[in-house]
């Protein structure tokens, strides 16, 4: 690695005339970074483990966070490096998949595998950057540490909040159909109607779900501290069409 200094000193040489292969005999630095320099001259950041940059994809990023916020942890590997698990219901094998997918789509070229438990499949995923990946990782249960985005991480959810409430959905939320009964003439007559709920136990994860969907316009209320219900017509159209039943 050559300092600031060193270059624009090589590139003097370059600028006076002399040509690249005689500044490269004179100095020692191949042409093929001298010719890198006069393109770009301040270095490249080096990427670490703990600092990959941003994910590959970030669509696919948004609907894994929503995962990892409901169903996910991370945990230390004793010789080092971290290990991401999704834990999706034996039920959901689409949901296993694209668990799966997101993962590859988020980091090309991870390992990626499932662990198969009582009821459930943990979907695992090993590397050193996951802590820097999901900076909400840290010690207990996340419903009693604060869990906030990042600026990163926000600019992320506000660039696909359909994938962001999806993951969310598909870890802790369900597509059910509310059944029924009210006094129409005088008799009772059944109701059938479509609606989402979203669970979670953190104050902070519910409000980053319902501020993604204020931001994709769809209406919601509380039904208790814990549950979030989408039920009006309009909006369980959206949800049908951006989100959809679990499978």
């Amino acid at each position: 690695m050559y300092d600031i200094s060193t270059r624009k000193r090589v590139l003097a040489l370059v600028v006076r005339g002399r040509s690249l292969n005689s500044v490269s005999r004179e100095t020692g630095i191949s042409r093929a970074a001298i010719r890198s320099w006069r393109e770009r001259l301040e270095p490249r950041p080096r990427r670490t483990p703990q600092d990959p940059g941003p994910p590959a994809d970030a669509s696919a990023y948004a609907y894994l966070l929503g995962l990892y916020l409901g169903d996910g942890c991370i945990s230390a590997h004793p010789r080092g490096g971290y290990y991401l698990r999704i834990v999706c219901a034996d039920a959901w094998p689409g949901l296993i998949a694209q668990c799966r997918e997101a993962i590859e789509r988020v980091r090309p070229g991870v390992g990626v595998h499932t662990a198969r438990k009582q009821g459930c499949v943990a979907v695992t995923s090993y590397s050193r950057s996951w802590p820097a990946l999901f900076p909400q990782h840290g010690p207990g249960m996340k419903h009693r540490r604060r869990i906030v985005l990042d600026a990163w991480q926000q600019a992320i959810v506000e660039a696909h909040p359909w994938d962001f409430i999806r993951g969310l959905i598909h870890s802790d939320g369900c597509r059910v159909t509310n059944r029924t009964t009210r006094i129409v003439g005088g008799r009772p007559k059944r109701y059938e109607y479509p609606r989402y709920f979203f669970t979670n136990v953190s104050d902070d994860i519910i409000r980053l779900f319902t501020a993604a969907l204020d931001l994709v316009g769809v209406e919601w209320r509380k039904a208790n501290t814990r549950n979030i219900s989408v039920a009006r017509r309009a909006s369980v159209a959206l949800m049908d069409a951006h989100v959809g039943a679990k499978y």
